[in-house]
């Protein structure tokens, strides 16, 4: 009876000891992460001036997140997750002191700009491997750790977690760039994902749900075919793919802050976090407030209305105005967000958690780098402010097509 009026509580799972921990070290976890991206995304701008170097950095990282991904997802669901999830962690932790000696003066004075970028683009790939299966374990650890019935509420509450982090980090990174420079910040960073660690090993040992795993195509190929079988996964997550893909501007926001908004690291950093707090804000609200009906037909809007918001932001030559658009996209993404990380909770079955996430992330999470590499080449052939024009455009496209083409997802309610 307890468990089922926990269900209805959209605080319940914060009552289980151990969900604490996870939240806890998630937080500082994505925190960590987020404020990487800001640092590194205005120190390769700073660095080579070049928005194309934005680009690369984002392909450093796709390359092997997607390259690893199916893998990642077979080897979680045959894996003990907490050990896996310290080892990520532990791994991250290493790239990181890396950017802390490439960043020192040491590095600067016997090695030139590029060199430097190309070492930047290393631990960026090294990174990349590590989040191929970081990612899709903090996702399907959460059905071992709190009741089924609690599930929804939970992935809520770890989105909001999630988006938090990266609200924080995105602005805490471009404020402590201005006050500390990047060196002594990626200190920072390396003390909060190492107390993220330290948070991660209170989490108990979790059952192998999977031991039966077979050779690994064959593993991979079940996780593949049950996101094809099921036609709301395959639709929500084909519609972010494209819709990040093309919409990806926050990419570009180190030009936009630098040479149109004139802005400094502080005004970068906040312009950054600009898309999270709108989310935060939405998945907050939709926390609390559920939504009841209709979530296909709301998904469809949201992402139209996402792909708006980036047209808003690419003409927009006032910094509230500007901040204003990015906040308001995020609040679109806040409710996409939801109603995907609710879908993939509620219709994946645990044996199969690892490898569905893995796919997920093939076309949620890598979509983010690929966007970022879109993003840098578009605006190296057409220009800043074409470019992002261009892409909201075609997230307006993508989703006017994806609603006639994939009627379940339009009228699927949950």
């Amino acid at each position: 009876m307890a468990i089922t009026e926990g269900s209805k509580n959209p605080y319940a799972p914060l009552k289980i000891r151990e969900f604490q921990y996870f939240i806890a070290g998630r937080f500082l976890f994505i925190m960590g992460l987020r404020m990487t991206g800001t640092v590194i995304g205005w120190w390769m701008y700073i660095l080579t001036g070049s928005p194309l170097a934005l680009g690369l950095v984002g392909l450093s990282e796709v390359i092997p997140a997607l390259s690893l991904a199916l893998y990642a997802g077979h080897h979680i669901d045959k894996s003990e997750k907490r050990k896996l999830l310290l080892t990520c962690v532990l791994l991250y932790i290493i790239c990181i002191c890396m950017l802390v000696f490439i960043s020192s003066a040491y590095t600067f004075q016997h090695l030139n700009k590029w060199t430097i970028a190309a070492c930047i683009c290393g631990v960026i790939a090294g990174t990349g491997a590590i989040r191929a299966f970081s990612g899709p374990t903090f996702s399907s650890m959460i059905a071992q750790i709190v009741p089924e019935q609690q599930l929804p509420t939970a992935a809520s509450i770890s989105s909001a977690t999630w988006l938090t982090g990266s609200i924080a980090g995105h602005a805490v990174g471009g404020i402590l760039i201005g006050y500390l420079g990047i060196h002594y910040t990626f200190i920072i960073i390396l003390s909060f994902v190492v107390t993220g660690f330290f948070l991660l090993r209170n989490l108990s040992i979790k059952p192998i749900l999977n031991k039966a795993a077979g050779k690994t195509w064959q593993s991979v190929k079940e996780g593949i075919d049950y996101v094809f079988k099921t036609k709301e996964l395959l639709g929500a997550m084909t519609l972010d793919l494209f819709a990040v893909l093309f919409g990806g501007a926050v990419a570009l926001v180190p030009i936009f802050a630098k040479d149109i908004l004139k802005v400094g690291p502080e005004g970068f950093g906040w312009l950054n976090a600009a898309a999270d707090l709108g989310s935060i804000i939405m998945v907050t609200v939709l926390t609390i407030y559920p939504l009841k009906r209709k979530q296909g037909k709301i998904l469809f809007f949201v992402v139209g209305g996402f792909g708006a918001c980036i047209i808003l932001f690419a003409v927009s030559k006032l910094y509230w105005l500007s901040f204003f658009a990015l906040m308001l996209s995020g609040c679109m993404d806040g409710i996409s967000v939801i109603i995907r990380g609710t879908i993939l909770q509620l219709k994946t079955p645990p044996a199969l958690r690892g490898r569905v996430m893995s796919v997920s992330s093939m076309f949620i999470n890598s979509s983010n780098e690929l966007g970022q590499f879109e993003s840098g080449v578009a605006a190296k052939l057409m220009g800043t402010v074409p470019s992002v024009i261009f892409g909201g455009c075609m997230t307006i496209a993508v989703t006017v097509f994806t609603w006639f083409k994939a009627p379940s997802l339009r009228k699927m309610e949950y």
